[in-house]
Parts: structure tokens; C-alpha cells; sequence
């Protein structure tokens, strides 16, 4: 079974839980990005308006008629109804055929989740021209919940590819002390890290720009900046990474952390173990049912705790087809998160869990780690660093 079979069969069975009736997926031509959504139910492009409709027992494209027959070979929709003049009437056959008296139509829009707001502000005004003096007039509602679900829940298959990713980044890693020396530049890093990367015909998980986040010492840029030319590794720093790759579509993200020079000091070791700890405070929360804003909290506790400044970031996200995927996320109740903290986890979800510390004179302390929430608990993706290796100053 492909992957866009696997999804859209979920993406049935979770019309289960839904509060409509279908599940509309409405876009226009792809050529230049599309809903988030729709690579997960789609392998192919669009060229005109298109209706992917998900009930509880069907599925059903409508869509332009030189668009139909890769539909329909695909063998994954029940029913593939091909347009040539306008979508409006087929759609409103449709509709007519699957949506009860005062039943809903779910359309891809969030307030809160990118990922889940696909539908363009200039489709839904088209969609809802078409509804005008319908029945279906006022049957418009949030799909939020079904899509922030399905791009959660991982399948077997989209574990597997991103364990790939996982091992990926973890080679790239394995390189790392072998490509640096003192005097050597962040970009130099990084650029020796992309080229690994583009050899492999590997994806970035995020903007090439600042793909790998690089910093060396205590000068480096915080948080989302760019590898500098001119900062320069030297002894007695630490050297940290963010890193995240696409491997067959899927994302990895992992943070890593090295010490310049023989012996690492006592300042370095006790940043590292309050982070770990953090993590581990977190990953004692986290299970099915429970709330990203408790599990934020534990870490925050923990952290602050051991007399370190807290972050200013969610502890963790959804990690999917690319590092920050949507859906809920495990942070704290802040206006920028919206409703995102509120959110139960969910059993195959995959979340990271970081933070990082700042101990003076050093450089960021930062680990990233990946995880998969199963039915009790969780499955750590990666292998965690408890331990922080040096890289000889040489």
C-alpha cells in the first residue's frame, strides 16, 4: 500500500471523531505550493480547482478533466468525477449526495496551526460563492482537529522514514570533530555540512539559509541565526549544532554539543546534565492524554530548578514531513502559541524535546532529542547525549 493510501485510510477512520459530515480539501493549481496537507493524500500535482473529499466510507476527487486519469489509476478514490467547464455543480452534486440535513463540510483553516490553515483566504470565498442559496450555505466549519491528527499520527511507514532521517543526521554528527580544528569558521562548518548533505540528495528540514544552525562560543548568533565567516573556534568553547534533513520526505531535527579542548570543566558538565534533566522531567509527562503545557511546565521547573535562566521556547513540537509539522506543541500558555499548548498528545505522534543553557563565556549548551509517543509512554528515536565529548584543540 502506498503512503497517500495509508493516510487517506486513516484519514477515513478519523472522520469517526470528526464534528462534519466530509472532509473537503479545496485548492487550486500546486505548481507553485499548495495546502500542507496535501501531499499526504496526494502523489501528484493539481492543475485547476479541485475538490478531495473524505467521508467515513468514501473518497471522491473532483477535478479537472486532464487531471482524472492519474486519479483514477492511482486505484486510491472511490469515486473520481473529471470537470471541463467549472467545478461548482459537480461539487454541488457531491455534496448534495454525501452531506445530511444540517450536516457539516470540513475545510482546512486554523487560527492557531499553520499546518492545518491550507485553504487560501481567496478559495474559501470562492467555495463559499459556490454555496451561496445552498443548503450548504452556513455548513462551513474547522477541520483543524482531523488535520492536525492526521499529520500527527505517524503510520509504520512514516515512523520508518524518519528513523532513516534520524540515523542520517547521526552520521553527519559522527564527522563533525574530523571537520573542524581551531581557527576554523562557523560557516566553514556548515558549508562542509550542506555539501554532505546535497552529495546525498538530502532535503533541508528548514531554510537552507540557517540549515545547519552552527554556533561557536559565546559570541555566536542566538536561536534562528546564520553560521558566521567570522567567528572562529577556539579553545574552551563549545561547539553546538541544530540540524535537520529530509530523507525520503521525511524530517529529522537533533541538537549536539562538543567541547574544545582535552578535559571538559565542571561548568560545561553540570550545564549539560541540568538540561538532560529537563528533558528527562519532560519525558515523565509526556503520554497520551497529557497536555503540552503541563509537559513544558515540568521541564521549566526542572531547569529553574538548577539555576539556570528558562528558555523562551516550547520544549518540544511535531516533528513530521518537516521539523516544525503543526499540530499540538509542548509549550507554555503564551499568546504566540495560541491554542497549540492545549492540546492532548496523541499515541504516534512524534515530538522533540529540547532546551539549552548559556553558562558564561562558553556558548549554548543545547540538546535536541526526538521521541515517539506510544500507547504508555514514549520510545526515544534517538540516542540521547548524556555526555559531552571533546574535540582536541588542535
Amino acid at each position: 500500500m502506498s503512503l497517500t493510501a495509508e493516510k487517506l485510510a486513516q484519514a477515513a477512520g478519523l472522520m469517526n471523531e470528526a464534528d462534519f459530515d466530509v472532509w473537503l480539501t479545496f485548492v487550486r493549481e500546486t505548481s507553485a505550493g499548495s495546502d500542507p496537507v496535501l501531499p499526504l493524500i496526494l502523489d501528484g500535482s493539481l492543475t485547476w480547482i479541485s475538490a478531495l473529499i473524505v467521508t467515513k466510507t468514501t473518497k471522491i476527487a473532483v477535478v479537472g478533466n486532464y487531471d482524472a486519469d492519474a486519479f483514477i489509476a492511482s486505484g486510491e478514490w472511490d469515486l473520481v468525477v473529471p470537470y471541463v467547464q467549472g467545478i461548482r455543480e459537480p461539487l454541488l452534486d457531491i455534496l448534495e449526495a454525501h452531506v445530511p440535513a444540517g450536516g457539516k463540510i470540513g475545510i482546512n483553516y486554523s487560527t492557531s496551526d499553520d499546518k492545518a490553515d491550507g485553504i487560501t483566504y481567496g478559495m474559501q470565498q470562492v467555495l463559499a460563492s459556490y454555496l451561496v442559496g445552498t443548503r450548504f450555505e452556513q455548513a462551513l466549519v474547522s477541520a483543524e482537529k482531523l488535520v492536525q491528527a492526521l499529520r500527527g499520527v505517524k503510520s509504520s511507514t512514516e515512523v520508518s522514514r524518519m528513523r532513516n532521517a534520524i540515523a542520517e543526521t547521526v552520521a553527519i554528527f559522527g564527522h563533525v570533530p574530523t571537520w573542524v580544528s581551531l581557527g576554523s569558521s562557523e560557516r566553514e562548518l556548515s558549508d562542509r555540512i550542506q555539501g554532505w548533505m546535497e552529495d546525498r540528495k538530502f532535503g533541508y528540514a528548514w531554510s537552507k539559509s540557517g540549515n545547519p544552525i552552527v554556533n561557536f562560543g559565546p559570541d555566536s548568533m542566538v536561536g534562528h541565526g546564520v553560521p558566521s565567516p567570522n567567528i572562529k573556534l577556539a579553545e574552551g568553547q563549545v561547539l553546538h549544532i541544530d540540524l535537520g534533513l529530509i530523507v525520503d520526505d521525511y524530517a529529522s531535527d537533533l541538537q549536539r554539543c562538543w567541547f574544545i579542548g582535552e578535559t571538559v570543566p565542571s561548568d560545561v558538565t553540570d550545564a549539560l546534565s541540568a538540561v538532560n534533566a529537563a528533558i528527562s522531567a519532560a519525558a515523565s509527562v509526556l503520554r497520551p492524554g497529557a497536555l503540552g503545557v503541563d509537559v513544558d511546565a515540568a521541564a521549566r521547573a526542572s531547569i529553574s530548578a538548577s539555576g539556570y535562566d528558562v528558555y523562551q521556547h516550547a520544549v518540544g513540537h511535531q516533528v513530521g514531513r518537516v521539523a516544525h509539522d503543526g499540530g499540538g506543541i509542548l509549550g507554555p500558555a503564551w499568546e504566540r502559541y495560541g491554542t497549540t499548548p492545549y492540546q492532548p498528545v496523541r499515541a504516534g505522534q512524534v515530538y522533540t524535546l529540547e532546551l539549552g543553557v548559556n553558562p558564561p563565556g562558553r556558548g549554548y549548551i543545547g540538546i535536541e532529542e526526538m521521541v515517539l509517543v506510544t500507547d504508555d509512554g514514549i520510545e526515544w528515536l534517538s540516542d540521547r547525549q548524556l555526555h559531552m565529548p571533546t574535540i582536541p584543540p588542535i
